[in-house]
């Protein structure tokens, strides 16, 4: 049986997603992306959140303190990471206009600076935004970190269980979450 998948992301970001600040990501790959390009490997992934390449400046200004709150507790030298949401991609659409992008600054906690960044690294590459439905579980998971989580990559397969639907409850109502897509669709559109 496949181990579940987990795809890392900053603790601030994941934040934003379990208290429906935002409803996507934007990827473009790790740097040890085995393929050097982002692929999306699983549609159902636990968020695993990282703590070490934060920076504040690429954040707004008002989700700055997210950064610390995240940090509170958190050591370098810990030995488990806890897991405490689950996602479901509803869709991966792929951005390479920089106008497009900048539409989106209403509906995430990223700087201008940081979307630009991401759009330009890889040029050739698109963007993948991520639409996700997010879920917190029941119960968070408390993981030993494994050496293969470490690293500069989006992807990782957890020595844990798929949550059960029981366990999962929506971060945000279905009226909610369905009147986010549909506003970011027509930004898009």
């Amino acid at each position: 049986m496949e181990k579940p998948k987990a795809l890392k992301e900053w603790a601030s970001a994941v934040k934003a997603l379990e208290d429906g600040t935002q409803i996507f990501i934007m990827r473009k790959g790790g740097i040890v992306e085995e393929t050097r390009d982002f692929q999306v490997e699983s549609n159902d992934f636990f968020l695993y959140p990282t703590y070490e390449h934060q920076r504040k400046e690429l954040l707004k200004d008002n989700y700055r303190h997210v950064i610390d709150e995240t940090l509170v507790g958190w050591s370098a030298q810990d030995e488990q990471v806890t897991i405490r949401s689950y996602a479901r991609m509803i869709e991966d659409i792929e951005i390479s206009d920089g106008d497009l992008l900048n539409r989106l600054y209403p509906f995430h906690i990223w700087t201008e600076n940081f979307t630009d960044e991401r759009l330009k690294w890889k040029r050739k590459n698109p963007l993948h935004l991520m639409l996700l439905r997010v879920y917190k579980l029941a119960e968070p998971l408390h993981i030993p970190i494994e050496q293969a989580y470490i690293g500069c990559k989006s992807w990782i397969e957890l020595g844990a269980e798929t949550p059960p639907e029981s366990s999962l409850v929506p971060v945000l109502s279905d009226e909610e979450f369905a009147a986010q897509v549909a506003e970011i669709k027509r930004t898009l559109s």
